[in-house]
C-alpha cells in the first residue's frame, strides 16, 4: 500500500515538471505581451521587425542619446587623439548625472573618453568629446542633427550631448534602431560599446579609474546577463524612465533591440530576444550558381545557344524556424538579350519576397554564347553562286561567239 501511495505521489510530481516544462518551451515560441514603454525589434540584416510597440512614438531617449556622440566622434577623430576637458564641458552637467569626474584640464585619449561614454555612461566625457569635435557644444549638437537628416530618422531631435531632459530632445524606438544599426558598421563602436568593465589609466590630474558597464547584460556572473548580447547602451531620467538599446547575435542572426520608457528593461530586452532566437533563422532560399531558368538566345550558334541563368550570390533570408513553404521566385531578364555573351555578364535580376520582405540578385549566364555563323555562310553561299553563275554566262558567251 505504501509503494502504491509513493508511485501515485512520484507521477503526481512527474506531471507537475513535465506540466511547468511544456509551458516554459511553449511561451519560448510566442510573442511576449509587453505593457509599458515603447519597443522595436529587429533583425540587423534585412531590417525586418520582429516585435514593435508604439514604435513611432516619440519618446525621451536619455543616455541612449550617447550612440550618437559615440559615431560621430569615431567618424571625426583618431582614438589616439588627446582631448584637453574645458570648465563648460565639466561644470555644466546638472547635479545627479552620472559623472567620471573629469577635472578642469586634464587630458584624455578619445578612446578613453569613449569607454567613459558609453561603459560608465559619463555625461562630462560627452561634453568633452563634443567640444573636441565640434569646436563647441552647440556646434557638435547641430552636427548629430545633421547626421539624422542624412540617416532619414525623422522623428529624432536633439538638444544635448548625452540626454539632459529637455521637451525638445526626443526620438521614437523605430529611429534609436536604425542609428543603432548604423552605429554597428564601425568596429570600434562595436568594440567599445561591447565592453563590460573599463580602466582609465592615470592622468595629469587623476589616478587611476575603473567602471563596471551600466548594461548589466554584459555582465558576466549578473542576474540580466544574456551571453548573447555584444554591443548596447542604457539610459535612464526620472522623465525618459529606463531606456536600452542592445545588438545580440546568435546562430547568425544580428538582432537589434531598443526598449524605452521599461523599469523592467533588462528582463524585457532579454524576453524578446529569445522570442526571436526561438522563432526566426537565417536561411540560404537559393546558393550561389544555382541554375533559375534556361533561355535561348537568338542569333547564337547551335552549341552555344541553349543558356542557363544562374543567381550571382547566395540569398540568405530571414524566415520563420521550420517554415518549408515553397518560394516563387520573380525573374526579371533584361531586353533583347542577343549573342555574344560572356560568362557571367548580368542579364537581369530574380527577386523573392518573403513576410512583405525582398530578396533580390541579380542572374548571370552560365557560358559564353558565340553569335550564330549562319550569316556568315549564306553571304559566302551567295557568293560563291554569283560567282559561278557570273562564269556561267561568260563561258555560255563564248561558245555562242563560237
Amino acid at each position: 500500500m505504501k509503494i502504491k501511495k509513493l508511485f501515485i505521489t512520484l507521477t503526481f510530481i512527474f506531471l507537475i515538471l513535465f506540466s511547468n516544462a511544456y509551458v516554459t518551451v511553449s511561451n519560448a515560441s510566442e510573442a511576449p505581451s509587453i505593457d509599458t514603454g515603447s519597443i522595436y525589434l529587429m533583425d540587423n540584416r534585412t531590417t525586418k521587425p520582429l516585435y514593435t510597440k508604439d514604435a513611432n512614438t516619440r519618446m525621451y531617449p536619455a543616455s541612449t542619446t550617447k550612440i550618437m556622440t559615440a559615431i560621430l566622434t569615431l567618424e571625426n577623430c583618431n582614438l589616439n587623439d588627446i582631448a584637453t576637458a574645458s570648465y563648460d564641458a565639466v561644470a555644466s552637467i546638472p547635479e545627479g548625472y552620472s559623472i567620471a569626474e573629469i577635472q578642469v584640464g586634464e587630458q584624455l585619449t578619445i578612446e578613453q573618453l569613449l569607454e567613459l561614454l558609453l561603459v560608465h555612461s559619463a555625461n562630462d566625457a560627452a561634453n568633452v568629446l563634443a567640444e573636441h569635435v565640434g569646436g563647441s557644444i552647440d556646434s557638435f549638437v547641430s552636427m548629430m542633427n545633421t547626421k539624422l537628416n542624412e540617416l532619414g530618422l525623422e522623428d529624432t531631435h536633439f538638444t544635448n550631448t548625452y540626454g539632459l531632459h529637455d521637451d525638445n530632445h526626443y526620438t521614437t524606438a523605430h529611429d534609436l534602431a536604425f542609428l543603432m544599426k548604423y552605429c554597428l558598421q564601425n568596429e570600434t563602436f562595436r568594440k567599445i560599446s561591447g565592453q563590460a568593465s573599463c580602466a582609465i589609466p592615470a592622468t595629469n590630474m587623476s589616478g587611476p579609474r575603473k567602471y563596471d558597464s551600466t548594461n548589466q547584460l554584459l555582465i558576466a556572473g549578473n542576474e540580466y546577463y544574456y551571453q548573447y548580447v555584444f554591443s548596447g547602451k542604457t539610459g535612464f531620467t526620472s522623465q525618459a524612465k529606463h531606456c536600452l538599446v542592445t545588438a545580440a547575435y546568435n546562430n547568425d542572426l544580428e538582432l537589434i533591440c531598443v526598449v524605452l520608457g521599461n523599469d523592467d528593461r533588462f528582463n524585457v530586452t532579454r524576453e524578446l530576444y529569445e522570442y526571436a532566437f526561438s522563432n526566426y533563422e537565417l536561411k540560404n532560399i537559393i546558393n550561389e550558381n544555382d541554375v533559375v531558368t534556361n533561355i535561348t538566345i537568338n542569333g547564337a550558334s547551335n552549341n552555344t545557344k541553349n543558356l542557363d541563368v544562374l543567381i550571382s550570390e547566395t540569398i540568405p533570408a530571414l524566415v520563420e524556424t521550420n517554415d518549408n513553404s515553397e518560394l516563387i521566385p520573380i525573374i526579371d531578364l533584361n531586353t533583347n538579350i542577343s549573342a555574344p555573351i560572356s560568362q557571367g555578364d548580368v542579364l537581369g535580376k530574380v527577386t523573392y519576397s518573403i513576410n512583405g520582405v525582398n530578396y533580390t540578385s541579380n542572374l548571370i549566364a552560365s557560358h559564353d554564347v558565340e553569335k550564330s555563323n549562319s550569316i556568315v555562310y549564306l553571304i559566302v553561299t551567295l557568293i560563291i553562286i554569283i560567282f559561278i553563275f557570273i562564269i556561267w554566262k561568260i563561258t555560255r558567251k563564248k561558245e555562242i561567239i563560237d
